[in-house]
């Protein structure tokens, strides 16, 4: 008996058929048998499904003799399952990457009950969208199960078939089956959600569920949505003959009204014409099952709806409707008035203030969009802090970010009037990324740009010849921002020439070394024991940092490269996989897609919000990345680097870059995952080959890494010093240059 029974109806999907089953068939949890369920298609669905059964003993193929609609094509799969638990999975949508293993682990560790709800996120035919507004529900349950009864609110998770494992017992116990027509998910979905003993949930990103252009019922406007009402007339019928369940039919009530009043509201869904038909009818059902004591409504519009239904006839609600329409279009164009006249309001007080002298004592820092005191600034602050310390730093810290501080650092609030009076008076300006193009330059200000690190990716005007990549960017206005800069810090050569192709603009490039590698140089055992302790490693493990960068080609950026579960499986015992997504991808969906359930589930460290990469970097004995900047860094403890570039081409194609990072790499290069595991299994990861490559990769694009980076800034642009011990050790070899100028390239 299998653990898992998926049951897959197919109508007209061949174009996404095998993206579906290839979803299912490639998961790491292999315990499952699929029932696809060929609904009569008429187009070649049916021989894609035999090709599949032909070659993978899992997959049982049912040809039904006639086309008998979604909810009747699941019940022919449900009764064919075997099973210990059934979910199911629409054609045209697919699983993500370790989600049956993820279902696996959180029905043990919750004792089997009656119901799993995972989560799922909107792939719209231009790109795929956040997270669903059921995550921090699903969050909240953590690994306690509940019944609806005491947790009501869960009634509001998204009423669907396929986000959900159901105990097959229990399916069977409560007779649950799938009506005919539209909306048929609606009515079992709450009927088992109120009979369900034991409910569990797992909040990770399990479906990817594709939000088609043309061709789903769903969204084609016509009479067959009025379907919904008897759907739900099913339901309260059932609720008749269960006395023993009245406690649910108020909350049944207001989530049957929810919806209805939802697809009523929906212009792809009830036609103009159809809609005062629609209302009534579900003014009718509303008579008709109102308890006598009423039932919760929601707070706002809804709630007033709901109301509404009590005695206001089609034209009332409509004449509501359509006022509470121009209320908060007005209420937005009030809010965007004031806010244009706060911001001229503070743009002048920029002004006003910039009229008052520089203050020579004042520098204000700012790191990665305002998120904190990292990277390169926080080095130079902590560097001034010793030196100068005449000199006061002030960070411009996010609202969201202020709780992280550290204790004591002065900071102010982007668009607050602190910080339009701060940014007038500073001398200094230090940032990694450009500051808003509100802030004018004025003359004696020193603007210090520190970069990311070393570029790989087409940055700045080099963009202009990659359209994907540049899509949403200013490429003038970027460069306007950065006519701002004097000084332009650089780790090498090649970084030196790639910023003043990319950027050509007024400053300096200054041969100081990054600041933020400082810390990697020559860096001892000890920093990097405390932070593997902190983050729970096991004594004698061996630590692989596995970090990818975005990319251009995917809307969002995220792209699985491969199973994470299943590296941190192949990888075995005695190792430790942290996985840290590139910045812009931490708040999105990658981390919902499976990195938050395999992190609570001590399958890997997920070392994404750590503050100080130098810190990640410190703790791990090998990086596993693709094409991110963090290998020019990591290249500087003399650990190994491995290069997994399956998509090296198409990456290079949509992105651009520098160099081939394939033929000039710091170490091996996988471009399979097959590749990518056999370099630890045999241990050739860490060869003598390996060594050879880092070492070259280092002298090339690393040559004023010396320790010493965040010193010399401070001292050459805060203190004013010049001197041949300011020289970076790397060009001290070339001959007795001593003059300030052989760090400045102009």
């Amino acid at each position: 008996m299998p653990r898992f029974s998926i049951i897959v109806p197919v109508y007209k999907v061949q174009g996404f058929l095998r993206e579906c089953l290839d979803s299912v068939l490639g998961q790491s949890h292999g315990d499952f048998e699929v029932i696809a369920v060929d609904d009569r298609s008429p187009d070649g669905s049916g021989a894609i499904l035999d090709e599949y059964a032909a070659r993978d003993a899992r997959v049982r193929v049912l040809h039904l003799p006639e086309n008998v609609g979604l909810g009747r094509a699941r019940n022919a799969g449900l009764a064919q399952a075997a099973g210990d638990y059934v979910l199911f999975l629409d054609s045209d949508d697919h699983y993500t990457p370790g989600l049956l293993a993820a279902v696996a682990a959180r029905l043990a560790a919750t004792g089997d009950p009656d119901i799993l709800v995972f989560d799922h996120v909107r792939t719209h035919w231009w790109g795929r969208g956040g997270r669903s507004e059921a995550a921090d529900l699903l969050a909240a349950a953590g690994l306690e199960t509940f019944g609806i009864r005491e947790s009501p609110q869960y009634l509001n998770l998204f009423l669907v078939a396929w986000n959900k494992a159901y105990r097959r017992s229990f399916f069977q116990e409560h007779g649950l089956q799938y009506a005919p027509g539209l909306y048929e998910d609606a009515p079992v979905t709450y009927r088992s959600m109120v009979l369900a003993e034991r409910i569990a949930c797992l909040d990770r990103i399990g479906v990817e569920y594709r939000q088609r252009r043309q061709g789903a019922i769903t969204k084609t406007p016509g009479r067959r949505h009025f379907e919904i009402f008897p759907q739900y007339e099913g339901l309260f019928a059932f609720l008749e003959q269960r006395p023993d369940l009245d406690w649910a039919r108020p909350l049944l009530l207001e989530r049957a009204l929810d919806h209805m009043l939802f697809v009523l509201a929906r212009e792809d869904r009830v036609r103009p014409a159809d809609r005062g038909d629609f209302y009534r009818e579900i003014r009718s059902f509303h008579r008709r099952h109102l308890p006598g004591g009423g039932f919760p409504r929601p707070d706002g519009w809804r709630g007033a709806e709901m109301r509404l239904l009590a005695s206001a006839p089609y034209p009332t609600y409509a004449a509501a409707r359509g006022l509470r329409d121009l209320r908060a279009a007005a209420l937005g164009g009030r809010r965007r008035v004031a806010k244009r006249t706060s911001e001229t309001a503070l743009r002048g007080w920029y002004t006003a203030q910039s009229k008052r002298p520089l203050d020579p004592h004042l520098a204000v820092y700012s790191a990665t969009h305002h998120r904190g005191v990292t990277g390169d600034p926080a080095a130079i602050h902590e560097k001034a802090r010793e030196l100068a310390p005449h000199i006061r730093g002030v960070w411009v810290v996010r609202e969201d970010a202020v709780d992280a501080l550290p204790p004591g650092t002065d900071h102010v609030t982007p668009g607050s009037r602190r910080y339009h009076e701060v940014m007038a008076r500073a001398t200094y300006w230090v940032n990694n990324v450009n500051w808003p193009g509100t802030l004018a330059k004025r003359p004696g200000s020193v603007h210090i740009h520190t970069h990311q690190g070393t570029p790989l990716k087409y940055m700045g005007a080099d963009l202009l010849t990659k359209p994907g990549a540049r899509h949403g960017f200013d490429v003038p206005q970027m460069l306007r921002r950065a006519d701002r800069w004097d000084y332009s810090l650089v780790a090498g050569r090649h970084a030196e020439r790639t910023w003043e192709r990319a950027y050509p603009c007024h400053f300096t490039s200054l041969r100081t070394g990054s600041p933020r590698n400082d810390a990697l140089v020559g860096a001892g055992p000890e920093r990097g024991r405390a932070v593997r302790e902190r983050l729970g490693v096991p004594d004698g493990d061996t630590v692989v940092l596995y970090a990818p960068t975005r990319r251009d080609y995917r809307r969002g950026g995220h792209v699985d490269r491969f199973d994470l579960a299943r590296f941190a499986a192949d990888l075995g015992p005695g190792h430790t996989l942290l996985v840290r997504l590139h910045p812009s991808l931490a708040a999105g969906v990658a981390r919902g897609l499976g990195l938050s359930d395999l992190h609570r589930r001590g399958v890997l460290v997920d070392v994404t919000d750590e503050p100080h990469v130098e810190d990640v970097m410190l703790a791990s004995d090998v990086l596993v990345t693709d094409y991110s900047a963090l290998m020019f860094d990591y290249a500087l403890l003399d650990r190994p680097i491995v290069v997994h570039a399956d998509d090296w081409g198409a990456f290079a194609a949509s992105r651009g870059a520098y160099f081939d990072i394939t033929a000039d790499a710091p170490g091996h290069v996988s471009r399979s995952y097959r590749e990518l595991t056999w370099l630890f299994a045999s241990g050739t990861w860490q060869d003598a080959e390996a060594a050879r490559l880092r070492s070259g990769f280092r002298e090339r694009y690393c040559e004023f890494e010396d320790g010493r980076a965040a010193e010399r800034v401070v001292r050459l642009l805060m203190l004013g010093e010049r001197g041949g011990a300011l020289l970076p050790s790397a060009r001290r070899t070339e001959g007795a240059r001593t003059r300030p100028e052989a760090l400045i390239e102009r």
